[in-house]
């Protein structure tokens, strides 16, 4: 049963850990139940290498005051409304379904966002000169970069640090509206200032200057960095100050820095609330024993990540999935999205092979998106199946339990898993699977590695 004090993180569940005993059996996760208690302090070690420590929103490791927690039907709900909005957009754009949204179809559709997650990991990056430091999300599904900027009055939401006044930097200039960077992010122009604005699938947006300054990103520092400069900005933002796009795009960080990073950059996103990951630019984000895959090409929609997923795992048997299930719509990777998102027919036969192997243990009502949970009151410890994920190139994931399992509470454990509406709509590898992986892509090569146990 709950503690007192129990309630007022259980919105933090969803970034627990589960240790796995040193008696695990092959292919099965021994988990200690009563490890699903969560903490509130930080446990991480110190990181010497020099990248950007990566942590969870709400975690404790977070230099910033806690905010009032979602809770797992707004998370969830939320995560919806992102691949409902990446979905549609990809769809609208590559012409296979009608889409009445302006945005689809205007000069700023690659300023479609999808919904912007309140479960993100966030970095802490400087901007300006003097340098000012501020907390911002970070996102593959998306390409502008942009931070709330002074002044705005009623028009900005509430922020936990200080909102960047770009008075206060020498080196902070507007982008020309008949430059070729205004044409990229293209919303539209203010006398011979140049304007951006991105609308997010929830009914988020931020608005403002199209601006350049120079960007620290410990322990480089990056001069002329275009960035949105927000004045006008609403929605699910949680406090933080910003985002940092990482997307494939040309106005994006990635694109913007290639000459320095040559466009390769790396994540690990931790497996613990209370625990820290990286996220890291350069060549040398490649690890050994790096599993790869490589990236087809979307001309249609260059806006993300595409992966070949190829078949699914549990407990090391491979499910009998015919390949076109996943080829029919395609898989893209994703580090605001949550929970992974499977076509209909692969989804069912993960489900039905996990319940086969979990059938021991009373199940619990569905919840949200997940219908395939288990009631772990009274238990000690529980055998938990693998689950492998596998791409082109005969790359199989083996998830870590954290991304086989997302806790809503001991007595309601569910599997991380979603199924898609329909067999077209994209599937979406999200980041509860990738946790303790590092995540690295290498653009210039068209590929993306994957390696185990990385943080």
């Amino acid at each position: 049963m709950a503690t007192n004090w129990f309630p007022l993180l259980i919105s933090h569940l969803l970034f627990l850990s589960f240790p796995i005993s040193v008696s695990s059996l092959q292919n099965l996760y021994e988990v200690d139940v009563h490890s699903l208690m969560p903490s509130n302090v930080c446990s991480s070690p110190k990181d010497t290498k020099p990248r950007l420590r990566v942590v969870d929103r709400y975690s404790p490791c977070s230099a910033l005051p806690q905010p009032q927690s979602f809770s797992h039907e707004q998370i969830l709900s939320n995560d919806q409304l992102r691949v409902d909005s990446i979905q549609g957009h990809i769809s609208a754009v590559s012409g296979r379904a009608k889409n009445s949204d302006p945005l689809a179809s205007s000069k700023i559709t690659a300023q479609y966002g999808g919904s912007f997650g309140i479960a993100n990991y966030i970095v802490s990056i400087g901007i300006g000169t003097p340098s000012k430091t501020l907390t911002v999300a970070f996102d593959t599904g998306s390409d502008v970069t942009w931070i709330q900027c002074e002044p705005c009055q009623q028009y900005c939401y509430p922020q936990l640090e200080s909102i960047f006044d770009p008075s206060q930097s020498s080196t902070f200039a507007n982008v020309s509206c008949n430059s070729n960077p205004c044409k990229d992010v293209g919303y539209d122009c203010l006398g011979s200032s140049c304007l951006y604005g991105v609308l997010y699938g929830d009914g988020s947006y931020t608005l403002g200057y199209y601006a350049e300054d120079t960007l620290t990103i410990t322990p480089d520092v990056i001069s002329n960095f275009r960035f949105g400069c927000g004045q006008n900005n609403n929605g699910t933002f949680g406090g933080i100050a910003g985002l940092l796009g990482l997307g494939p795009a040309s106005e994006s960080f990635v694109s913007q820095t290639s000459y320095k990073y040559n466009r390769v950059f790396a994540y690990c996103l931790p497996a613990l609330s209370n625990s820290t990951g990286y996220l890291n630019f350069g060549t040398d984000s490649n690890l050994p024993n790096t599993q790869r895959t490589p990236i087809p090409k979307s001309p249609s929609s260059p806006f993300y990540y595409y992966l070949n997923m190829t078949g699914l795992s549990v407990a090391g048997e491979s499910l009998k999935i015919q390949s076109k299930v996943f080829s029919k719509a395609g898989t893209i990777i994703d580090s605001g999205t949550v929970i992974t998102r499977l076509p209909p027919d692969a989804y069912k036969a993960l489900r039905s092979k996990f319940r086969k192997r979990m059938k021991q243990y009373k199940m619990a009502p569905s919840f949200s998106l997940f219908d395939t949970c288990y009631d772990f009151t009274g238990l000690d410890s529980v055998l938990i199946p693998s689950v492998g994920v596998q791409f082109l190139n005969n790359v199989t994931l083996d998830l870590d339990p954290n991304g086989i399992l997302y806790v809503l509470d001991i007595s309601q454990v569910c599997l991380a898993f979603a199924s898609n509406r329909r067999r077209t709509d994209l599937g979406i590898f999200g980041n509860v699977q990738q946790r303790t992986f590092n995540v690295v892509y290498d653009v210039p090569n068209g590929d993306i590695g994957f390696s185990s146990e990385a943080c």
